[in-house]
Protein backbone atom coordinates (compact mmCIF):
# COMPACT_ATOMS: atom_id res chain seq x y z
CA UNK A 1 0.00 0.00 0.00
CA UNK A 2 1.37 3.39 -1.01
CA UNK A 3 1.78 6.10 1.60
CA UNK A 4 0.16 9.50 1.22
CA UNK A 5 3.58 10.97 0.42
CA UNK A 6 4.12 8.43 -2.35
CA UNK A 7 0.71 9.23 -3.88
CA UNK A 8 1.62 12.92 -3.69
CA UNK A 9 4.86 12.24 -5.56
CA UNK A 10 2.96 10.36 -8.28
CA UNK A 11 0.46 13.22 -8.49
CA UNK A 12 3.24 15.78 -8.94
CA UNK A 13 4.68 13.77 -11.82
CA UNK A 14 1.24 13.56 -13.43
CA UNK A 15 0.58 17.28 -12.81
CA UNK A 16 3.65 18.22 -14.83
CA UNK A 17 2.19 16.43 -17.87
CA UNK A 18 -1.63 16.69 -17.73
CA UNK A 19 -2.14 19.67 -15.42
CA UNK A 20 -5.02 20.14 -12.97
CA UNK A 21 -8.81 20.38 -13.30
CA UNK A 22 -11.94 20.43 -11.19
CA UNK A 23 -13.74 17.77 -13.28
CA UNK A 24 -12.63 14.33 -14.40
CA UNK A 25 -14.18 11.46 -16.35
CA UNK A 26 -13.45 7.75 -15.92
CA UNK A 27 -13.88 5.91 -19.21
CA UNK A 28 -15.34 2.42 -19.19
CA UNK A 29 -15.35 -0.23 -21.92
CA UNK A 30 -16.35 1.22 -25.30
CA UNK A 31 -15.55 4.86 -24.46
CA UNK A 32 -11.77 4.70 -24.77
CA UNK A 33 -11.75 7.03 -27.80
CA UNK A 34 -13.46 9.89 -25.95
CA UNK A 35 -10.12 11.59 -25.30
CA UNK A 36 -9.70 12.09 -29.05
CA UNK A 37 -12.53 14.64 -29.01
CA UNK A 38 -10.45 17.04 -26.88
CA UNK A 39 -7.91 19.67 -27.89
CA UNK A 40 -4.36 20.21 -26.58
CA UNK A 41 -4.26 16.64 -25.33
CA UNK A 42 -1.47 15.31 -23.10
CA UNK A 43 -1.10 11.76 -21.78
CA UNK A 44 0.77 9.83 -19.13
CA UNK A 45 0.58 6.06 -18.69
CA UNK A 46 -0.27 4.59 -15.30
CA UNK A 47 2.93 2.56 -15.51
CA UNK A 48 4.97 5.78 -15.77
CA UNK A 49 3.81 6.71 -12.27
CA UNK A 50 5.63 5.19 -9.27
CA UNK A 51 3.58 2.52 -7.49
CA UNK A 52 0.89 2.25 -10.17
CA UNK A 53 0.14 -1.17 -11.69
CA UNK A 54 -0.62 -1.80 -15.37
CA UNK A 55 -4.21 -1.98 -16.60
CA UNK A 56 -4.75 -5.33 -18.32
CA UNK A 57 -8.49 -5.25 -19.14
CA UNK A 58 -9.35 -5.27 -22.87
CA UNK A 59 -10.45 -1.82 -24.04
CA UNK A 60 -8.69 -0.04 -21.15
CA UNK A 61 -5.62 1.91 -22.29
CA UNK A 62 -4.32 2.56 -18.78
CA UNK A 63 -3.47 6.26 -18.95
CA UNK A 64 -4.38 9.69 -17.64
CA UNK A 65 -5.32 12.31 -20.22
CA UNK A 66 -5.54 16.06 -19.90
CA UNK A 67 -7.41 17.97 -22.58
CA UNK A 68 -9.47 21.06 -23.39
CA UNK A 69 -13.08 21.22 -24.54
CA UNK A 70 -15.22 24.34 -24.86
CA UNK A 71 -12.62 26.36 -22.99
CA UNK A 72 -12.39 23.98 -20.03
CA UNK A 73 -9.54 21.70 -19.01
CA UNK A 74 -10.74 18.22 -18.09
CA UNK A 75 -8.85 15.18 -16.81
CA UNK A 76 -9.65 11.67 -18.04
CA UNK A 77 -8.93 8.21 -16.66
CA UNK A 78 -8.67 6.18 -19.86
CA UNK A 79 -9.17 2.76 -18.32
CA UNK A 80 -9.43 1.59 -14.74
CA UNK A 81 -8.26 -1.24 -12.50
CA UNK A 82 -10.49 -4.21 -11.66
CA UNK A 83 -10.56 -6.71 -8.84
CA UNK A 84 -10.43 -9.60 -11.33
CA UNK A 85 -7.03 -8.45 -12.60
CA UNK A 86 -5.53 -9.56 -9.28
CA UNK A 87 -4.76 -5.97 -8.32
CA UNK A 88 -4.86 -5.13 -4.62
CA UNK A 89 -7.96 -3.25 -3.55
CA UNK A 90 -5.91 -0.33 -2.19
CA UNK A 91 -4.28 0.07 -5.62
CA UNK A 92 -7.69 0.24 -7.31
CA UNK A 93 -8.28 3.49 -5.40
CA UNK A 94 -4.97 5.06 -6.51
CA UNK A 95 -6.13 6.78 -9.72
CA UNK A 96 -9.13 8.43 -8.03
CA UNK A 97 -6.97 9.60 -5.14
CA UNK A 98 -4.40 10.99 -7.54
CA UNK A 99 -7.15 12.91 -9.36
CA UNK A 100 -8.25 14.38 -6.03
CA UNK A 101 -4.71 15.68 -5.48
CA UNK A 102 -4.88 17.24 -8.96
CA UNK A 103 -7.83 19.37 -7.86
CA UNK A 104 -10.71 17.22 -9.06
CA UNK A 105 -13.93 17.94 -7.16
CA UNK A 106 -16.40 16.23 -9.52
CA UNK A 107 -15.96 12.74 -10.94
CA UNK A 108 -18.04 11.29 -13.77
CA UNK A 109 -17.86 7.48 -13.77
CA UNK A 110 -18.85 5.48 -16.85
CA UNK A 111 -19.02 1.76 -17.46
CA UNK A 112 -20.44 -1.03 -19.58
CA UNK A 113 -23.02 -3.09 -17.69
CA UNK A 114 -25.39 -5.98 -18.12
CA UNK A 115 -29.09 -5.24 -17.89
CA UNK A 116 -30.83 -6.94 -14.97
CA UNK A 117 -34.03 -4.91 -15.13
CA UNK A 118 -36.29 -6.66 -17.67
CA UNK A 119 -37.52 -3.34 -19.06
CA UNK A 120 -34.01 -2.31 -20.16
CA UNK A 121 -32.59 -2.85 -23.66
CA UNK A 122 -29.01 -3.07 -24.97
CA UNK A 123 -27.78 0.31 -26.13
CA UNK A 124 -29.62 2.30 -23.46
CA UNK A 125 -27.93 4.46 -20.83
CA UNK A 126 -28.65 4.18 -17.11
CA UNK A 127 -27.82 6.84 -14.55
CA UNK A 128 -26.67 5.11 -11.37
CA UNK A 129 -28.71 6.11 -8.32
CA UNK A 130 -27.11 3.70 -5.84
CA UNK A 131 -24.99 0.58 -5.71
CA UNK A 132 -24.88 -2.91 -4.20
CA UNK A 133 -21.47 -4.36 -3.35
CA UNK A 134 -21.51 -8.17 -3.49
CA UNK A 135 -17.73 -8.63 -3.62
CA UNK A 136 -17.18 -8.32 0.12
CA UNK A 137 -14.24 -6.04 -0.68
CA UNK A 138 -13.47 -2.34 -0.31
CA UNK A 139 -10.59 -0.14 -1.51
CA UNK A 140 -10.77 1.61 1.87
CA UNK A 141 -9.71 -1.52 3.79
CA UNK A 142 -6.48 -1.05 5.71
CA UNK A 143 -4.98 1.97 7.49
CA UNK A 144 -7.09 5.04 6.81
CA UNK A 145 -5.54 8.02 5.02
CA UNK A 146 -6.98 10.92 6.98
CA UNK A 147 -5.62 13.28 4.32
CA UNK A 148 -8.36 12.00 2.00
CA UNK A 149 -11.25 11.35 4.36
CA UNK A 150 -12.61 9.86 7.59
CA UNK A 151 -12.21 6.29 8.82
CA UNK A 152 -15.95 5.62 8.49
CA UNK A 153 -17.29 7.57 5.49
CA UNK A 154 -21.03 8.02 5.04
CA UNK A 155 -22.34 6.32 1.89
CA UNK A 156 -25.93 7.59 2.07
CA UNK A 157 -25.47 9.77 -1.02
CA UNK A 158 -22.51 8.44 -2.97
CA UNK A 159 -24.00 9.76 -6.21
CA UNK A 160 -24.58 13.50 -5.98
CA UNK A 161 -28.22 14.61 -6.48
CA UNK A 162 -27.23 17.93 -8.09
CA UNK A 163 -25.16 16.13 -10.73
CA UNK A 164 -28.00 13.69 -11.31
CA UNK A 165 -30.31 16.61 -12.07
CA UNK A 166 -27.78 17.99 -14.54
CA UNK A 167 -27.58 14.56 -16.19
CA UNK A 168 -31.38 14.32 -16.49
CA UNK A 169 -31.61 17.77 -18.07
CA UNK A 170 -28.78 17.00 -20.48
CA UNK A 171 -30.46 13.77 -21.61
CA UNK A 172 -33.81 15.54 -21.96
CA UNK A 173 -32.20 18.21 -24.12
CA UNK A 174 -30.84 15.52 -26.43
CA UNK A 175 -34.12 13.63 -26.59
CA UNK A 176 -32.22 10.68 -25.14
CA UNK A 177 -33.84 7.90 -23.12
CA UNK A 178 -32.07 7.83 -19.75
CA UNK A 179 -32.83 4.94 -17.44
CA UNK A 180 -32.15 5.21 -13.73
CA UNK A 181 -31.28 2.40 -11.36
CA UNK A 182 -29.07 0.50 -8.96
CA UNK A 183 -25.73 -0.92 -10.12
CA UNK A 184 -24.43 -4.13 -8.56
CA UNK A 185 -20.69 -4.78 -8.35
CA UNK A 186 -19.65 -8.41 -8.86
CA UNK A 187 -16.04 -9.60 -8.79
CA UNK A 188 -15.75 -11.22 -12.24
CA UNK A 189 -14.05 -12.17 -14.47
CA UNK A 190 -16.79 -14.74 -15.13
CA UNK A 191 -20.12 -13.34 -16.20
CA UNK A 192 -22.88 -14.08 -13.72
CA UNK A 193 -25.05 -17.18 -13.84
CA UNK A 194 -28.80 -16.98 -14.56
CA UNK A 195 -29.46 -17.90 -10.90
CA UNK A 196 -27.24 -15.04 -9.71
CA UNK A 197 -29.06 -12.61 -11.99
CA UNK A 198 -32.42 -13.71 -10.59
CA UNK A 199 -30.99 -13.13 -7.10
CA UNK A 200 -29.75 -9.64 -8.06
CA UNK A 201 -33.17 -8.73 -9.39
CA UNK A 202 -34.74 -9.75 -6.07
CA UNK A 203 -32.14 -7.63 -4.24
CA UNK A 204 -33.10 -4.57 -6.27
CA UNK A 205 -30.31 -4.36 -8.84
CA UNK A 206 -31.07 -2.93 -12.29
CA UNK A 207 -27.64 -3.47 -13.84
CA UNK A 208 -24.54 -5.50 -13.04
CA UNK A 209 -20.85 -5.06 -13.73
CA UNK A 210 -17.30 -5.61 -12.51
CA UNK A 211 -16.16 -2.04 -11.79
CA UNK A 212 -17.17 1.51 -10.77
CA UNK A 213 -18.14 0.84 -7.16
CA UNK A 214 -14.56 0.97 -5.78
CA UNK A 215 -14.00 4.19 -7.75
CA UNK A 216 -17.19 5.63 -6.25
CA UNK A 217 -16.16 4.53 -2.74
CA UNK A 218 -12.75 6.18 -3.03
CA UNK A 219 -14.25 9.37 -4.48
CA UNK A 220 -16.94 9.60 -1.80
CA UNK A 221 -14.32 9.02 0.90
CA UNK A 222 -12.29 11.91 -0.54
CA UNK A 223 -15.28 14.27 -0.53
CA UNK A 224 -15.77 14.36 -4.29
CA UNK A 225 -19.11 14.80 -6.04
CA UNK A 226 -19.88 11.71 -8.11
CA UNK A 227 -22.03 10.92 -11.14
CA UNK A 228 -22.31 7.40 -12.54
CA UNK A 229 -23.61 6.36 -15.97
CA UNK A 230 -23.80 2.80 -17.30
CA UNK A 231 -24.12 1.78 -20.92
CA UNK A 232 -26.37 -1.29 -20.98
CA UNK A 233 -24.36 -3.27 -23.51
CA UNK A 234 -26.12 -6.61 -23.07
CA UNK A 235 -28.87 -8.27 -21.12
CA UNK A 236 -27.55 -10.30 -18.20
CA UNK A 237 -27.38 -14.09 -18.13
CA UNK A 238 -30.61 -16.03 -18.49
CA UNK A 239 -32.68 -13.16 -19.91
CA UNK A 240 -31.95 -13.91 -23.55
CA UNK A 241 -31.16 -17.36 -24.93
CA UNK A 242 -27.69 -16.46 -26.14
CA UNK A 243 -24.14 -16.44 -24.74
CA UNK A 244 -22.54 -13.27 -23.36
CA UNK A 245 -19.20 -12.19 -24.84
CA UNK A 246 -16.89 -9.26 -24.25
CA UNK A 247 -16.94 -8.61 -27.99
CA UNK A 248 -20.68 -7.92 -27.73
CA UNK A 249 -19.98 -5.51 -24.87
CA UNK A 250 -17.40 -3.58 -26.91
CA UNK A 251 -19.52 -3.55 -30.09
CA UNK A 252 -22.58 -2.15 -28.30
CA UNK A 253 -20.39 0.42 -26.58
CA UNK A 254 -19.06 1.57 -29.95
CA UNK A 255 -22.59 1.71 -31.41
CA UNK A 256 -23.82 4.10 -28.73
CA UNK A 257 -20.60 5.99 -28.11
CA UNK A 258 -21.73 9.05 -30.10
CA UNK A 259 -24.78 9.55 -27.85
CA UNK A 260 -22.75 8.70 -24.75
CA UNK A 261 -20.06 11.22 -25.68
CA UNK A 262 -22.69 13.86 -26.40
CA UNK A 263 -24.30 13.33 -23.01
CA UNK A 264 -21.01 13.66 -21.17
CA UNK A 265 -20.15 16.79 -23.17
CA UNK A 266 -23.45 18.41 -22.18
CA UNK A 267 -22.97 17.47 -18.55
CA UNK A 268 -19.48 18.98 -18.44
CA UNK A 269 -20.75 22.15 -20.12
CA UNK A 270 -23.55 22.47 -17.55
CA UNK A 271 -21.43 21.95 -14.44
Amino acid sequence: MMTFGEIQAAAEKARAVIGTADTAVVLGSGLGDYGQTFEHVSRIAYTDLPGFPASTAPGHAGEFIGGDKNGRHVLIMNGRFHMYEGIQMAQIALPVRLLRLLGVKRLILTNAAGGVNLSFHPGELMMITDYINLTGQSPLTGPNMEEFGPRFPDMSHVFTPALQNICREAARGMGLILREGVYCWMPGPCYETPAEIRMLRVLGADAVGMSTVPDAMAACHAGMEVLGISCITNMAAGILDQPITHQEVLETGRRIQSSFRGLIDRIIESI
